[in-house]
């Protein structure tokens, strides 16, 4: 049975709450994340989260088209860049790293194989692929920023749930994710005293809020609100704090998926140590997926954000 602690019996030292990180196990999904974010992918409060990843989807356009209506090119500006032009677009899209890769599966191409062709037989034998495409509808997402780009090309079933969904579904638990819910982006271990400090600064070398052109990563916890899950062997509560991490790509690189779980504490490199009772709940971007995160994931997160 598991106890939330009153602030006189929480075990707390001046500089945070003791500990045993041996206890449970660790996970390195959220450290990975740290590890490979440069620093304009990384923000300090959901707010302004959110604000980047709808200001993207504002300028999205999502349209599906006939696979075999799709022009390739090489651009007439630069001869080692394909271009295409795309029915209801007047402009030429340039695809990105991301989305030529996704065209390139979409007609069964090897896309390290034609990343290494001059653009003219490139264009060539994508045209080729795109007329004979046994599907015959693609889903096309694009966005204009000074440029039109082509950021996902999907099967014409792609249900795609754009990323500031997901941060505005944990902002109506979280707040801004900086302290004033209970939800927030962790603190850290000081490993000379076995504490885990929940009031660390949130900048861009500690924050856990993440997004790129490609996904959006968020990990949060609430590390002001110990619980005691029993005792130690020399009596001490043995305490953990409750945790959640949650991800999607609204292009198609990666699943939409919540993990809810019990930590001990994160340290520097955002290494989860003292990990128990880890769920997940994971959404494929298939046909009905926009129902399912509506129906099935919001409500897990919520309830679990909310319990007592």
């Amino acid at each position: 049975m598991t106890t939330i602690l009153s602030p006189a019996s929480r075990g707390a030292t001046s500089g945070g709450f003791r500990i045993d990180p041996s206890r449970g196990e660790r996970n390195a999904r959220v450290s990975s994340e740290w590890f490979s974010r440069p620093d304009d992918e990384r923000y300090l409060s959901l707010s302004d989260l959110h604000a980047a990843t709808l200001a993207r989807a504002e300028r999205a356009t999502a349209r599906t088209v006939e696979s075999r209506a799709i022009r390739v090119e090489a651009s007439r500006d630069n001869a080692e860049r394909l271009t295409l032009t795309v029915p209801g677009q007047s402009e030429p899209i340039a695809p990105t790293h991301w989305s030529f890769g996704q065209m390139c599966s979409l007609v069964g191409a090897p896309s390290s194989y034609l990343r290494n062709l001059p653009a003219p037989l490139a264009a060539i034998n994508l045209q080729h692929g795109l007329l004979s495409h046994r599907a015959e509808l693609v889903k096309t997402l694009e966005t204009e920023d000074g440029r039109v780009e082509l950021r996902a090309v999907t099967g014409p079933d792609y249900g795609r749930i754009w990323d500031h969904e997901l941060v505005g579904a944990v902002r109506k638990i979280a707040g801004d994710g900086t302290g004033d819910t209970n939800w927030k982006v962790p603190g850290m271990i000081d490993w000379a005293t076995m504490t885990h400090n929940p009031y660390v600064d949130i900048t861009k070398e500690t924050t856990t809020l993440y997004a790129s052109d490609r996904d959006v990563f968020l990990f949060l916890v609430d590390d002001t609100h110990p619980i005691e899950a029993g005792r130690l062997p020399n009596g001490d509560p043995d305490l953990y704090f409750r945790g959640f991490y949650a991800w999607n790509s609204e292009v198609g690189s990666k699943s939409l998926g919540i993990a809810s779980f019990y930590l001990r504490g994160v340290c520097q490199n955002r290494m989860l140590w003292g990990v128990e009772n880890f769920e997940q709940i994971t959404i494929r971007h298939s046909k009905f997926a926009a129902s399912r995160f509506v129906h099935q994931a919001t409500p897990a997160l919520r309830n679990f954000a909310t319990a007592s």
